[in-house]
Protein backbone atom coordinates (compact mmCIF):
# COMPACT_ATOMS: atom_id res chain seq x y z
CA UNK A 1 0.00 0.00 0.00
CA UNK A 2 2.68 2.52 1.01
CA UNK A 3 4.90 1.61 -1.94
CA UNK A 4 2.03 2.06 -4.39
CA UNK A 5 0.97 5.34 -2.80
CA UNK A 6 4.38 7.01 -3.04
CA UNK A 7 4.56 5.99 -6.69
CA UNK A 8 1.29 7.67 -7.67
CA UNK A 9 2.13 9.63 -10.84
CA UNK A 10 0.32 12.81 -9.78
CA UNK A 11 2.60 14.93 -11.96
CA UNK A 12 1.87 12.85 -15.07
CA UNK A 13 5.59 12.28 -15.68
CA UNK A 14 5.19 8.74 -16.98
CA UNK A 15 6.97 7.06 -14.07
CA UNK A 16 4.47 4.21 -13.78
CA UNK A 17 6.21 1.79 -16.14
CA UNK A 18 9.53 2.28 -14.37
CA UNK A 19 7.91 1.57 -11.01
CA UNK A 20 6.04 -1.53 -12.14
CA UNK A 21 9.12 -3.00 -13.79
CA UNK A 22 11.22 -2.19 -10.70
CA UNK A 23 8.61 -3.65 -8.32
CA UNK A 24 8.44 -6.95 -10.19
CA UNK A 25 12.10 -7.56 -9.41
CA UNK A 26 12.22 -5.76 -6.06
CA UNK A 27 8.85 -6.43 -4.44
CA UNK A 28 10.09 -5.82 -0.88
CA UNK A 29 12.18 -2.73 -1.66
CA UNK A 30 10.46 -0.56 0.95
CA UNK A 31 10.61 -3.18 3.70
CA UNK A 32 14.27 -3.86 2.92
CA UNK A 33 15.11 -0.15 3.04
CA UNK A 34 13.18 0.35 6.29
CA UNK A 35 14.98 -2.60 7.87
CA UNK A 36 18.37 -1.20 6.85
CA UNK A 37 17.33 2.16 8.31
CA UNK A 38 16.12 0.70 11.60
CA UNK A 39 19.23 -1.45 11.96
CA UNK A 40 21.60 1.51 11.52
CA UNK A 41 19.99 4.73 12.81
CA UNK A 42 22.58 5.46 15.52
CA UNK A 43 24.50 8.00 13.43
CA UNK A 44 23.16 8.84 9.97
CA UNK A 45 24.45 11.09 7.20
CA UNK A 46 21.59 12.45 5.09
CA UNK A 47 22.48 13.96 1.72
CA UNK A 48 20.20 16.07 -0.46
CA UNK A 49 20.15 18.94 -2.95
CA UNK A 50 19.51 18.89 -6.69
CA UNK A 51 20.63 22.01 -8.63
CA UNK A 52 18.29 22.77 -11.53
CA UNK A 53 19.98 24.11 -14.69
CA UNK A 54 20.49 26.53 -16.27
CA UNK A 55 20.67 28.68 -13.10
CA UNK A 56 21.61 25.62 -10.97
CA UNK A 57 19.37 26.71 -8.09
CA UNK A 58 18.45 23.73 -5.87
CA UNK A 59 14.87 22.49 -5.95
CA UNK A 60 12.17 21.86 -3.36
CA UNK A 61 12.21 18.10 -3.96
CA UNK A 62 14.71 16.44 -1.66
CA UNK A 63 15.30 18.81 1.27
CA UNK A 64 11.87 18.20 2.88
CA UNK A 65 12.42 14.46 2.63
CA UNK A 66 15.89 14.81 4.12
CA UNK A 67 14.42 16.77 7.03
CA UNK A 68 11.77 14.10 7.60
CA UNK A 69 14.41 11.37 7.72
CA UNK A 70 16.63 13.40 10.06
CA UNK A 71 13.64 14.03 12.30
CA UNK A 72 12.81 10.32 12.36
CA UNK A 73 16.39 9.46 13.32
CA UNK A 74 16.17 11.88 16.24
CA UNK A 75 12.79 10.44 17.30
CA UNK A 76 14.37 6.99 17.36
CA UNK A 77 17.19 8.23 19.59
CA UNK A 78 19.92 8.48 16.96
CA UNK A 79 21.74 11.47 15.52
CA UNK A 80 21.66 12.80 11.96
CA UNK A 81 23.80 15.24 10.01
CA UNK A 82 22.88 16.82 6.68
CA UNK A 83 25.25 17.35 3.77
CA UNK A 84 23.94 19.63 1.03
CA UNK A 85 24.70 22.69 -1.09
CA UNK A 86 25.17 26.05 0.65
CA UNK A 87 21.96 27.39 -0.92
CA UNK A 88 19.98 24.59 0.72
CA UNK A 89 21.64 25.20 4.09
CA UNK A 90 20.52 28.85 3.90
CA UNK A 91 17.00 27.85 2.89
CA UNK A 92 16.75 25.38 5.78
CA UNK A 93 18.02 27.87 8.37
CA UNK A 94 14.57 29.25 9.35
CA UNK A 95 13.47 25.69 10.10
CA UNK A 96 16.09 25.48 12.83
CA UNK A 97 13.39 26.59 15.27
CA UNK A 98 11.32 23.53 14.37
CA UNK A 99 14.05 20.93 13.82
CA UNK A 100 17.31 20.25 15.58
CA UNK A 101 19.44 20.67 12.47
CA UNK A 102 23.08 19.67 12.22
CA UNK A 103 25.03 20.27 9.00
CA UNK A 104 28.41 19.02 7.84
CA UNK A 105 30.59 20.17 4.93
CA UNK A 106 33.22 17.46 4.45
CA UNK A 107 32.25 14.45 6.54
CA UNK A 108 34.42 11.47 7.35
CA UNK A 109 32.05 8.85 5.96
CA UNK A 110 33.62 6.08 8.05
CA UNK A 111 32.14 7.71 11.17
CA UNK A 112 28.53 6.97 10.17
CA UNK A 113 26.38 3.86 10.49
CA UNK A 114 24.24 4.72 7.46
CA UNK A 115 24.13 7.18 4.55
CA UNK A 116 20.82 8.18 2.95
CA UNK A 117 20.71 10.08 -0.35
CA UNK A 118 17.47 11.97 -1.06
CA UNK A 119 17.16 13.42 -4.59
CA UNK A 120 20.73 14.37 -5.40
CA UNK A 121 22.40 13.98 -8.81
CA UNK A 122 24.30 10.82 -9.69
CA UNK A 123 27.07 10.68 -12.27
CA UNK A 124 26.00 9.53 -15.75
CA UNK A 125 28.02 7.21 -17.98
CA UNK A 126 29.92 10.11 -19.55
CA UNK A 127 30.98 11.44 -16.14
CA UNK A 128 28.59 14.40 -16.12
CA UNK A 129 25.39 15.03 -14.15
CA UNK A 130 22.14 15.83 -15.92
CA UNK A 131 18.66 17.15 -15.27
CA UNK A 132 15.59 15.20 -16.43
CA UNK A 133 15.58 17.26 -19.63
CA UNK A 134 19.22 16.39 -20.33
CA UNK A 135 20.78 19.70 -19.32
CA UNK A 136 24.21 19.54 -17.69
CA UNK A 137 24.32 20.31 -13.96
CA UNK A 138 27.13 22.55 -12.69
CA UNK A 139 26.34 22.62 -8.96
CA UNK A 140 27.97 20.65 -6.14
CA UNK A 141 27.45 16.87 -6.28
CA UNK A 142 28.13 14.05 -3.83
CA UNK A 143 29.07 10.88 -5.72
CA UNK A 144 32.26 10.74 -3.66
CA UNK A 145 30.24 10.00 -0.53
CA UNK A 146 28.67 6.91 -2.11
CA UNK A 147 32.12 5.77 -3.22
CA UNK A 148 33.60 6.32 0.25
CA UNK A 149 30.70 4.52 1.89
CA UNK A 150 31.27 1.50 -0.33
CA UNK A 151 34.98 1.52 0.49
CA UNK A 152 34.30 1.70 4.24
CA UNK A 153 31.43 -0.78 4.22
CA UNK A 154 28.89 1.82 5.38
CA UNK A 155 25.40 0.84 4.19
CA UNK A 156 23.55 3.23 1.87
CA UNK A 157 19.98 3.99 0.81
CA UNK A 158 19.16 6.01 -2.31
CA UNK A 159 15.84 7.77 -2.88
CA UNK A 160 14.97 9.03 -6.36
CA UNK A 161 12.24 9.53 -8.92
CA UNK A 162 13.78 10.31 -12.30
CA UNK A 163 16.66 7.91 -12.85
CA UNK A 164 19.37 10.57 -12.62
CA UNK A 165 19.90 10.43 -8.86
CA UNK A 166 22.43 8.67 -6.65
CA UNK A 167 21.09 5.17 -6.08
CA UNK A 168 19.48 4.78 -9.49
CA UNK A 169 22.59 3.07 -10.83
CA UNK A 170 21.09 0.00 -9.17
CA UNK A 171 18.46 -0.11 -11.95
CA UNK A 172 20.35 1.62 -14.78
CA UNK A 173 18.93 -0.76 -17.38
CA UNK A 174 15.35 0.07 -16.39
CA UNK A 175 16.05 3.81 -16.46
CA UNK A 176 17.48 3.56 -19.97
CA UNK A 177 14.43 1.55 -21.03
CA UNK A 178 11.67 3.69 -19.53
CA UNK A 179 12.88 7.26 -18.92
CA UNK A 180 13.11 9.91 -21.68
CA UNK A 181 16.79 10.77 -22.32
CA UNK A 182 17.60 7.76 -20.12
CA UNK A 183 20.58 6.73 -22.22
CA UNK A 184 22.15 10.13 -21.47
CA UNK A 185 20.98 11.04 -17.97
CA UNK A 186 20.86 7.68 -16.17
CA UNK A 187 22.87 7.63 -12.96
CA UNK A 188 25.55 4.97 -12.68
CA UNK A 189 25.92 5.46 -8.91
CA UNK A 190 24.48 2.59 -6.88
CA UNK A 191 23.36 2.27 -3.27
CA UNK A 192 22.72 -0.87 -1.23
CA UNK A 193 18.97 -0.22 -1.18
CA UNK A 194 16.82 1.96 -3.43
CA UNK A 195 13.48 3.64 -2.71
CA UNK A 196 11.77 4.53 -5.98
CA UNK A 197 8.93 7.05 -5.89
CA UNK A 198 7.02 9.46 -8.11
CA UNK A 199 8.42 12.38 -6.07
CA UNK A 200 11.58 11.88 -4.04
CA UNK A 201 10.12 13.59 -0.98
CA UNK A 202 7.37 11.00 -1.10
CA UNK A 203 9.98 8.26 -1.15
CA UNK A 204 11.50 9.68 2.03
CA UNK A 205 8.08 9.94 3.68
CA UNK A 206 7.30 6.40 2.55
CA UNK A 207 10.53 5.14 4.09
CA UNK A 208 9.68 6.88 7.37
CA UNK A 209 6.13 5.50 7.25
CA UNK A 210 7.32 1.93 6.63
CA UNK A 211 9.90 2.27 9.40
CA UNK A 212 7.11 3.56 11.65
CA UNK A 213 5.01 0.46 11.03
CA UNK A 214 7.93 -1.86 11.66
CA UNK A 215 9.21 0.01 14.74
CA UNK A 216 5.78 0.56 16.27
CA UNK A 217 5.73 4.37 16.45
CA UNK A 218 4.38 6.94 13.99
CA UNK A 219 7.53 8.88 13.08
CA UNK A 220 5.55 11.12 10.69
CA UNK A 221 3.28 12.40 13.44
CA UNK A 222 3.32 16.20 13.59
CA UNK A 223 4.99 16.62 10.19
CA UNK A 224 3.79 19.91 8.61
CA UNK A 225 4.33 19.62 4.86
CA UNK A 226 2.91 23.03 3.97
CA UNK A 227 5.15 24.79 6.50
CA UNK A 228 8.31 23.03 5.35
CA UNK A 229 7.79 23.45 1.60
CA UNK A 230 6.58 27.03 2.03
CA UNK A 231 9.59 28.14 4.07
CA UNK A 232 12.08 26.46 1.74
CA UNK A 233 10.53 28.22 -1.25
CA UNK A 234 10.43 31.56 0.56
CA UNK A 235 14.13 31.19 1.27
CA UNK A 236 15.36 30.49 -2.22
CA UNK A 237 14.56 26.96 -3.42
CA UNK A 238 12.60 26.50 -6.65
CA UNK A 239 10.11 24.03 -8.06
CA UNK A 240 12.20 21.74 -10.26
CA UNK A 241 9.55 21.67 -13.01
CA UNK A 242 8.28 25.27 -13.11
CA UNK A 243 11.71 26.66 -12.08
CA UNK A 244 9.92 29.26 -9.97
CA UNK A 245 10.14 30.06 -6.26
CA UNK A 246 6.73 28.76 -5.22
CA UNK A 247 5.25 26.41 -2.64
CA UNK A 248 5.10 23.40 -4.93
CA UNK A 249 7.26 20.38 -5.72
CA UNK A 250 7.85 18.85 -9.16
CA UNK A 251 5.03 20.94 -10.61
CA UNK A 252 2.51 19.56 -8.10
CA UNK A 253 0.69 22.04 -5.78
CA UNK A 254 1.53 21.80 -2.11
CA UNK A 255 -2.00 20.74 -1.13
CA UNK A 256 -1.48 17.46 -3.01
CA UNK A 257 1.71 16.81 -1.04
CA UNK A 258 -0.08 17.66 2.20
CA UNK A 259 -2.86 15.19 1.34
CA UNK A 260 -0.37 12.42 0.62
CA UNK A 261 1.48 12.96 3.89
CA UNK A 262 -1.77 12.97 5.85
CA UNK A 263 -2.83 9.72 4.18
CA UNK A 264 0.52 8.14 5.06
CA UNK A 265 0.04 9.21 8.68
CA UNK A 266 -3.42 7.61 8.76
CA UNK A 267 -2.14 4.40 7.16
CA UNK A 268 0.54 4.14 9.84
CA UNK A 269 -1.93 4.88 12.64
CA UNK A 270 -4.30 2.25 11.28
CA UNK A 271 -1.52 -0.35 11.12
CA UNK A 272 -0.44 0.45 14.67
CA UNK A 273 -3.93 0.31 16.21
Amino acid sequence: MIAHLINTDAGNRGSGKLYLDFRRKNFNFLHNSAKLFLDNYGKVLVITGFPIPPANVPETDGPPGALAISRAVTELGGSAEILTQKEVVRAMAPLGRTFSLSFTERPDVSNYELVVFVETPGRARDGNHYSMSGLKIEGETFDWVAENAKDYGVPTIGIGDGGNEIGMGKILDLVVRHIPHGEKIASTVETDELVLSAVSNWGAYGLVAQASVEFGKNLLSGWDEALVVGLLAENGLIDGVSKRREASVDGIPVDVHVALVELLKKIVDNRLD
